[in-house]
C-alpha cells in the first residue's frame, strides 16, 4: 500500500502529523513538495511562499518517509497547457468565492500527483476542511482507487492553527490572531451544550471577536459539514470556518461542531 502526503513544503508539525496518519494506512509512505503556482490568483503571495527543501528533507527523513517527489513547475506543466479538473459544487463557497483560480488548480494538481505517485492511500488535513471535501468528491467522482484520510488540525499550545503563513504574522498580530481560534472554541462549546441555538448569531459572535482583536474578517460561516450548505433541521454536524486576515495574513481556520452533545 503506497500512502501520498501533498504538501507545498516549509513543512510543519501539522504536515508531519499527516506523514504519521499516512504510516497508519500505508506501507510506503510518499511526501511531494511543490509549491503549485496554478492555485494562486495574480495578486497573492506565489513568490514569497516560504521554501525550504533542505529542512522538508530533514524532517521527512526523521518521519520515515520512503520517497519525496518534489518535481519542477517544467516537469508539472507546459507552457501552453489547456487542460484543467474542475469540481463545480463544493469549491464555489468560502475561499473558492474569494480565490476564483484556487480550486482548480488544486484540483489539477493533486490529480497530477495521483498520477505520478499512484497511491492507495492519500492524506490531507481537516484544517482545510473546503480543500478536503472538494478532493473527496473529485476522488469519488473521477472513480479515483484510493482511499481518502482527513487527518485533524493540529494546533500550537495556544490554539492557534498551525501554517506555513503563521511566518508572517508579526508578535503583536500573532497573539491577535488567537481571537479566531478562542471564538471557534468558545461558540462550539455554547452550541455543544444548547446554550446556543441560533446560528445566525454565530457568525457576528465570532466577526466581533475577531475584530475587537484588530483582524479584518474575510468571511465566518456556519454550514453542514458534509454538504457546505447553510446548516438546516437535518444537519446532523456543523463546520463552522472562518477566514480573516492580520496585518497582510490570511489565515484560516475551523471546527466541526454536534449541536447538542454535550447536554
Amino acid at each position: 500500500m503506497v500512502g501520498i502526503v501533498p504538501t507545498m513544503g516549509f513543512l510543519h508539525e501539522g504536515h508531519l502529523s499527516l506523514v504519521d496518519a499516512a504510516h497508519i494506512h500505508a506501507d510506503v509512505v510518499v511526501v511531494t513538495i511543490f509549491v503549485n503556482p496554478i492555485q494562486f490568483g495574480p495578486n497573492e503571495d506565489l513568490d514569497k511562499y516560504p521554501r525550504d527543501f533542505d529542512h522538508d528533507r530533514k524532517l521527512c527523513e526523521e518521519h520515515g518517509v520512503d520517497a519525496i517527489f518534489a518535481p519542477g513547475v517544467e516537469d508539472m506543466y507546459f507552457d501552453n497547457r489547456s487542460t484543467f479538473v474542475k469540481e463545480d459544487t463544493l469549491s464555489a463557497g468560502l475561499c473558492g468565492a474569494r480565490r476564483p483560480v484556487h480550486f482548480q488548480g488544486v484540483t489539477t494538481v493533486v490529480t497530477k500527483l495521483f498520477n505520478a505517485v499512484l497511491p492507495d492511500v492519500a492524506v490531507f488535513g481537516q484544517k482545510d476542511a473546503q480543500q478536503a471535501l472538494v478532493l473527496k468528491r473529485m476522488v469519488r467522482d473521477l472513480n479515483f482507487p484510493i482511499k481518502m484520510i482527513i487527518a485533524p488540525i493540529v494546533r500550537e499550545a495556544d490554539g492557534l492553527a498551525l501554517s506555513s503563513r503563521n511566518k508572517y504574522l508579526s508578535g503583536s498580530e500573532r497573539e491577535n490572531a488567537l481571537a479566531i481560534s478562542r471564538s471557534l472554541f468558545k461558540i462550539k462549546s455554547e452550541i455543544e451544550s444548547g446554550a446556543v441555538k441560533d446560528y445566525k448569531e454565530v457568525g457576528k459572535s465570532i466577526s466581533d471577536a475577531i475584530t475587537a482583536a484588530e483582524g479584518k474578517v474575510d468571511y465566518v460561516e456556519v454550514l453542514d459539514s458534509e454538504m457546505l450548505t447553510d446548516a438546516g433541521e437535518k444537519t446532523t454536524e456543523l463546520l463552522i470556518a472562518v477566514a480573516a486576515y492580520f496585518g497582510t495574513t490570511r489565515l484560516i481556520d475551523n471546527v466541526l461542531v454536534t449541536p447538542g452533545s454535550s447536554k
